[in-house]
């Protein structure tokens, strides 16, 4: 479960008395609307999604480079080949200030098919010590004004050089980033994302030949109806992956520094499993930190290389499918589903999803818990349609697999308004997930992956 209070919750609780004064509606956050009103009845229309990644050789040839080169291969990938700029950068967490060089590549103007009120980043990237980088997103608004270049991230696989941090404090009159999510501050103006742009800036130690490399970049645009209800789905395909269960909560108190230990660690406890479903580990060096005799040491090693040092936490989206893709030849975004037909249907192909979702402990039962956010990763069904997840919010490893009602788990995963425990209104997170692959994915992988937009 995360910790601390969501930025996301905090923006939702905000709009929701504002409305309330006005005596208005207000829509906000990744997933959001804020208005106290009766549960809608079950809307027939599914969510609507627009996927767009930047990963294939003609992907990165249709961009505009400045500085960069396209790299070809089974996984053509962005570099620096001459730096176009220097710069100095001075690290809100460390104090430190260095000198940079860097190159730039800028996607082309994609225009979703969806006019958006989310947008949300995300990339697969390595950088060796001496570099990073920083992802930057433009939206286009349905009158033609564009918002300011907003950072997404800027971040490194390491933490030697930079602090990987998202930014607070950016928006203009008509949307905010909220961690790792543009969003239309008030989607009942009608407001809308209708096209946007995506650029990358390259960075390295001035003077040498280092450079980052990214494979994929990209992002989710979403309009998302406001429900606290979705229709129920009919059970399709019964399968269990055999994931690896580790359970957030037996590292407690451990590393208290990135977000109080394991008590908040859902997400990274979650991309550990996954990653380790797909053949991948850390290194005995990479794990060479953690204090000798901790059980899964690979866990706490998620935690320090998702940690967002802004948001405080390890619950970043794009940081945890940016951790992932770090792996050989993963391949990992964070995206939307509009059912839970669609999440059958990747694990029916062998890909497990992590989702993330809110709820009152008597909302699913068998949880034992309730959250303002939390991680699980979804690895099977039922033959009758029951979902089996990894929770890591379990006592031990033992304890992790679960089955929660179908229809309850879909509720919850895919609403977009929700009560808590006090009778106030508060946002649900609209189905978001990320989905974790390798990059030769079988045939049936490939297939459902393409009719989602993920490849």
């Amino acid at each position: 479960m995360t910790s601390p209070t969501s930025r996301r919750t905090v923006l939702t609780a905000a709009l929701v008395a504002a409305a309330a004064g006005a005596g208005t509606a207000a829509s906000t956050g990744p997933a959001s609307a804020a208005s106290a009103s009766t549960p809608s009845a079950p809307q027939a229309a599914a969510p609507l999604v627009d996927n767009r990644f930047w990963h294939t050789y003609t992907d990165w040839r249709w961009g505009s480079g400045d500085g960069t080169r396209v790299l070809a291969g089974v996984r053509p990938g962005l570099a620096i080949a001459t730096a176009t700029g220097r710069t100095d950068y001075t690290d809100p967490h460390t104090g430190r200030t260095a000198g940079w060089e860097y190159a730039t590549w800028t996607s082309p103007l994609h225009r979703p098919a969806v006019p958006a009120t989310e947008l949300i980043a995300s990339w697969n990237a390595r950088t060796p010590a001496g570099t990073w980088i920083a992802v930057e997103l433009s939206a286009t608004y349905a009158d033609s004004t564009t918002t300011p270049w907003f950072v997404m991230g800027r971040w490194a696989s390491g933490d030697g050089d930079i602090r990987r941090t998202s930014v607070d404090d950016q928006g203009d009159a008509h949307s905010s980033v909220w961690t790792d999510t543009l969003s239309v501050d008030d989607a009942a103006s009608g407001v809308r994302f209708v096209a946007y742009r995506l650029r990358l800036t390259l960075y390295r130690t001035p003077g040498s030949r280092l450079t980052p490399t990214v494979w994929r970049v990209g992002a989710m645009a979403s309009d998302i109806p406001d429900r606290f209800t979705v229709p129920a789905t009919t059970p399709a395909h019964a399968r269990e992956l055999r994931v690896p269960r580790y359970s957030q909560n037996v590292h407690i108190g451990q590393y208290p520094e990135y977000d109080n230990g394991g008590e908040a660690w859902c997400s990274p406890t979650s991309s550990q499993m996954i990653v380790e479903y797909w053949g991948r580990k850390p290194t005995a060096e990479d794990l060479a930190w953690v204090r000798p005799g901790l059980p899964d040491p690979q866990v706490c090693h998620a935690a320090r290389y998702t940690y967002d040092y802004q948001y405080g936490g390890c619950g970043n989206w794009p940081f945890n499918a940016a951790y992932a893709a770090t792996y050989r030849d993963l391949n990992a975004v964070v995206t939307r589903l509009g059912s839970l037909t669609d999440l059958e249907r990747l694990v029916h192909a062998g890909i497990p999803v992590i989702t993330s979702q809110s709820f009152l402990q008597e909302e699913l039962p068998g949880a034992g818990y309730g959250t303002a956010g939390h991680l699980m990763a979804v690895v099977g069904f039922t033959r009758e349609g029951d979902v089996i997840a990894n929770d890591p919010a379990s006592p031990d490893n033992e304890a992790v697999r679960r089955v929660y009602p179908r229809r309850d788990w879909e509720n919850i995963w895919l609403r977009t308004k929700r009560y808590n425990a006090s009778g106030q209104v508060r946002s649900g997170t609209g189905g978001v997930c990320y989905v974790y692959w390798p990059s030769g994915p079988t045939p049936g992988q490939r297939r459902v992956l393409r009719s989602l937009g993920l490849l």
